[in-house]
């Protein structure tokens, strides 16, 4: 999968000025039970979800709202509305407003506190919920994922729940933590620490520059490429001789610059992985706005998680990983073609060219910015999603790849030549 222009979202810190407002008249909710619970006092149910871009998406409501996408991101604290159209201003209770400031280049951004919210996934339900909302989508994960994106939440639902995320059968098994029993059977266990709502784990080690680096990392679902590492003052990683610039993703503050290259090896518990691409952000943009005081040096996501089906269990404070023998043996690759692209239109399948690489095959095949890309090979671009456009990116070095472009009115064919860059 491609690991460059990835979202960053378990980062997220929130921060200062807090501007109380007029609460308007609105009916509370009028559930007694608060918190997260099952229906009807359920011990277990599982929920299906959707995996785009390496990021996993589950379908919610919030208050009488039709069927919402939210990713489902380990670190978040609170359910974040990223897009704040989908929700009618004068049904939510608006108390306070924020500043978030979290990864990436940009300002800390604006948005507002909603009190007294009901949230619904499947069989879960959850009543009096404060919920924050963006005053505008600056995030626009729609664009990057290729699907409508409402939102990111996380927190609450592993923390009271044993979460496992199935990514054989792209299902979310929610579990009463006093009914799970763990077994063998089940996977490796591994301990994990829980810091300002977040998990880490001791359980990585890589192997670079001749040495071995015991490390810790964020279980991090909200980001879809397989390795970060930042340096840290316990732990300083030298760049890889091969590296390309690249935006690597996209944080609650704007883009995250850095280098791309690849790790020797990687080991996992018992489990190692070789060639690993690895993101290196630029320190401004990522390892600057840590919070004081965390001690990680880097973090894994969903490319590196979802050759496993993983098990988190907040409570008792341990994941277990359960290998998945296919995709262990699946190459971590990055893509061949030096061209990100961003989803437009009603339905995000308009494809346009966001950002071209120098000297790299889509440079090469005159490809620029602002285009928009109709036929890729014998397909119709609209009928792809951005994880098809991806993958065929990635099918290998030396193959060629025909395009229709479209050019300020113009259309012409190009071909580019996909090349292994790192």
């Amino acid at each position: 999968m491609k690991t460059s222009k990835w979202l960053f979202l378990a980062t997220t810190l929130f921060t200062t000025s807090f501007t109380f407002a007029n609460t308007p008249d609105i009916p509370k909710v009028s559930e007694e039970r608060y918190g997260y619970f099952l229906e009807k006092n359920r011990k277990t149910t599982r929920i299906p979800f959707e995996l785009h871009s390496n990021l996993i998406l589950l379908y919610a409501k919030i208050n009488e709202t039709d069927s919402l996408r939210f990713i489902l991101d380990t670190g978040v604290s609170s359910i974040i509305i990223t897009d704040p159209y989908i929700l009618k201003p004068d049904k939510l209770r608006l108390t306070r407003k924020v500043n978030l400031t979290g990864a990436g280049e940009g300002k800390s951004i604006s948005a507002h506190v909603a009190i007294d919210n009901r949230f619904e996934m499947g069989r879960l339900r959850a009543n009096h919920q404060n919920i924050v909302v963006l005053e505008e989508d600056f995030l626009r994960l729609s664009e990057y994922v290729g699907v409508p994106v409402h939102g990111i939440f996380g927190y609450e639902i592993f923390n009271n729940f044993v979460v496992t995320i199935d990514f054989s059968r792209k299902e979310l098994i929610l579990m009463a933590p006093d009914k799970y029993r763990y077994k063998t059977s089940k996977g490796d266990k591994h301990p994990l620490i829980i810091e300002d709502t977040k998990p880490f784990t001791d359980a990585v080690t890589l192997f670079a520059d001749g040495r071995e680096h015991p490390i810790r990392v964020l279980i991090d679902t909200g980001a879809g490429h397989a390795l970060l590492l930042n340096n840290t003052k316990k732990e300083s990683f030298r760049l890889p001789e091969k590296v390309i610039r690249a935006q690597l993703g996209r944080g609650l503050n704007g883009v995250i610059n850095g280098n791309l290259g690849r790790i020797d090896r990687l080991r996992l518990g018992r489990f190692e992985m070789d060639n690993i691409v690895a993101s290196f952000p630029d320190s401004i943009s990522f390892g600057s706005k840590l919070r004081a005081g965390t001690e990680r040096q880097g973090n894994i996501g969903c490319e590196l998680l979802r050759r496993f089906k993983v098990t988190m269990n907040y409570q008792d404070r341990y994941m277990v990983l359960k290998p998945i023998k296919s995709r262990l043996r699946e190459k971590f690759e990055h893509d061949m073609s030096g061209m990100e692209i961003r989803a437009e239109g009603r339905d995000f399948h308009s494809y346009i060219v966001n950002h071209i690489q120098d000297d790299s095959p889509a440079s090469r095949a005159g490809l620029m910015e602002g285009d928009q890309l109709l036929f890729i090979d014998d397909h119709a671009a609209s009928d792809l999603n951005v994880t098809d456009i991806y993958k065929l990116m990635q099918r290998g070095d030396g193959k060629n790849i025909d395009l229709l472009v479209k050019r300020k009115g113009d259309i012409f064919f190009t071909q580019l030549t996909l090349k292994r860059m790192i």
